[in-house]
């Protein structure tokens, strides 16, 4: 069963990834990777709080971890794109791009997962 909530989560997370970043990119045509950036957030923060509701205050079962933090956020957040993208960017000659793009996701992932957890814990 672990491994059907994982399966259906994951088909679940790339399709939302696909279609966020449809979403993001309709009309932008700017170098940045920037619906990867939004996608790796919001995926962030979302299992900040995914983490207190299922493994800290048991308020979902915890088969849910399976099928919402490994597969749906999984396959929702793209850390390989976002390395593709990254080297993309530098050997396309935007190295400034490239490292301002790592500097910005590795803060804004970290900062949104550390704020999920800390206001999904003052909230429940």
């Amino acid at each position: 069963m672990q491994w059907l909530a994982v399966a259906v989560g994951g088909a679940l997370g790339a399709l939302g990834r696909y279609g966020l970043n449809a979403l993001i990119y309709q009309g932008y045509s700017g170098k940045f990777p920037l619906g990867t950036l939004c996608v790796n957030v919001l995926g962030s923060v979302a299992i900040g709080v995914l983490y207190v509701v299922i493994v800290e205050r048991y308020l979902l079962p915890a088969m849910f971890r399976e099928f919402l933090m490994i597969g749906l956020l999984g396959a929702f957040t793209t850390f390989s794109t976002f390395s593709l993208d990254s080297l993309a960017l530098w050997q396309n000659g935007h190295p400034g791009l490239a490292l301002g793009y790592i500097l910005l996701s590795l803060i804004l992932c970290l900062a949104g997962a550390w704020l999920a957890i800390a206001l999904t814990r003052i909230l429940l």
